[in-house]
């Protein structure tokens, strides 16, 4: 066994109320829901960051658009995750698609349930889908990070044998691995909501609708990318072609649609 840095004596459980344990895991989504819901009210409520236009909500509207996101997220992130990494276990147990205590879900299935939720309430509301998906762009590299940090406090979804001085050794994995989940924490968390809103601050993005949403996209799908050729693949999926991961595959079409976006949004007045 290489050497390695002692994985922490971290408890998944926070804390317990009775009968009922609180994981770190949970307390990511909701740290993120919080985060986000706070965040886009100031977003919409700042005039300077929507030069020649007007804000995309009253900020009495977000709460009503985050409830249908977090649906989204939730059901899209769940259903996602069985279609895309587990559809035969699920097809021969359906009822086991309900047991979300046991994990499994899929940031590019959460992403397309977040996408047909702000679809349907934007067009209830008469709001395009672009400038929706520039607020959440804005604010949802936050919650990737607790989640990415999660992971590892819950020591899964770690990365491939390695040499690095930085390796961890994962109780539940043999060898000194690369610690991607602090990788992914880096550059889908703090990285990518550096990018975002940078532009969005400093260069008024919001006021292109689209390019909020060009920089998450383009930059989360290249992030994840990158990590994945140091994250362990997911046991019962395995490579494709020897090299890709379906984590790669989901991704390259994420990023086709970033740059689609980057270049509608620069023609937009």
């Amino acid at each position: 066994m290489l050497a390695a840095i002692a994985f922490p004596d971290f408890d998944p459980v926070a804390f317990s109320i009775g009968p009922l344990a609180v994981r770190w895991y949970g307390l990511a989504y909701i740290a993120a829901f919080i985060f986000a819901n706070w965040y886009m009210k100031r977003l919409v409520t700042t005039p300077k960051l929507w030069p020649g236009t007007v804000p995309t909500l009253a900020r009495e509207q977000v709460d009503d658009l985050f409830f249908w996101t977090m649906l989204g997220v939730i059901l899209g992130g769940r259903l996602g995750y069985v279609l895309f990494y587990e559809p035969l276990r699920y097809l021969a147990a359906p009822l086991d698609i309900f047991k979300v205590w046991d994990g499994g879900m899929s940031f590019h299935g959460g992403f397309l349930g977040v996408v047909a939720a702000c679809l349907i309430w934007g067009r209830q509301q008469g709001v395009r889908l672009d400038r929706l998906l520039d607020l959440g762009a804005a604010a949802v590299p936050v919650g990737l990070g607790f989640g990415r940090l999660a992971n590892f406090i819950n020591g899964e979804l770690y990365g491939r044998v390695t040499d690095v001085p930085w390796a961890v050794a994962f109780p539940t994995a043999g060898g000194a691995r690369h610690p991607s989940q602090l990788y992914e924490m880096a550059l889908e968390g703090v990285a990518l909501f550096i990018a975002v809103n940078v532009a969005v601050w400093a260069y008024r993005a919001l006021a292109r609708p689209g390019r909020a949403s060009a920089i998450f996209a383009m930059g989360y799908a290249a992030s994840r990318m990158a990590v994945e050729t140091v994250r362990e693949p997911d046991a019962f999926l395995g490579t494709f072609g020897g090299f890709l991961t379906m984590g790669m595959i989901l991704s390259l079409p994420l990023f086709a649609v970033g740059v689609w976006l980057w270049g509608r949004s620069g023609r937009t007045p």
